[in-house]
């Protein structure tokens, strides 16, 4: 099935109300699970930048998880800020990649959850991560993974938005076909010069992108 592009932001109210107030426990809180597995040794003091945080229900996550940890979060989208609790270690930023200016030049870790699908052009992402990482970042990165047919994205999104209000099942519904594949984001990693990052699949609607960014890259040319 080919891919079905979406609009990039969620500038509408009710969209990112309903957005912050969906049930999306299994998922959510199973990252900062997988993070904790993928990197046991980390620093339990870092600076970390969560690339279209949303109503940051992900990255607050990761800060009870983490608590010597700080965060950048940074949406395009105001109606989704302002579905985001105010707390101290998390600093919001309203911007885009790659255009938005960050307040550092460089993360101990890099988070994304759910970005990937809505982006008409994912090189933004990719150079985003490359640009502001440094020897020993981490880089975490989750999104849906694209079925292989429209009848499989009908099946996956009745089966898990069945109780949501209709604007939200639409949305996941858009999603998944906006959503790319595993092979489709290897191809991405490559073109990014981005050879140490791994793409896995975590679910029949989830992929997983992570690594560690090594002492030396070798960054592609644009």
């Amino acid at each position: 099935m080919r891919r079905i592009p979406e609009p990039e932001l969620m500038l509408d109210d009710e969209q990112a109300r309903a957005y912050a107030a969906a049930d999306f426990e299994s998922a959510h809180s199973l990252y900062p699970r997988l993070f904790d597995k993928l990197f046991p040794d980390r620093s339990r003091r870092a600076l970390v930048l969560d690339i279209g945080c949303g109503p940051c229900d992900v990255t607050i996550r990761f800060a009870r998880t983490n608590p010597g940890y700080r965060f950048h979060a940074v949406d395009g989208s105001a109606a989704m800020l302002k579905c985001a609790p105010l707390t101290p270690r998390i600093k919001l930023i309203k911007g885009c990649v790659p255009g938005v200016k960050l307040p550092a030049k460089s993360y101990d870790v890099i988070l994304s959850s759910s970005l990937l699908h809505h982006l008409k052009e994912p090189q933004v992402l990719w150079q985003t991560i490359q640009h502001h990482s440094k020897p020993g970042t981490l880089v975490f990165v989750v999104d849906l993974r694209r079925p292989a047919t429209r009848t499989a994205a009908e099946r996956i999104a009745k089966k898990y938005s069945a109780g949501e209000p209709q604007v939200l099942k639409r949305d996941f519904f858009n999603s998944l076909l906006a959503a790319f594949t595993p092979a489709e984001v290897r191809q991405q990693l490559r073109m990014a010069g981005l050879n140490w990052l791994r793409v896995t699949t975590l679910t029949d609607r989830h992929l997983m992108i992570s690594g560690e960014c090594p002492a030396v890259r070798h960054i592609r040319a644009h």
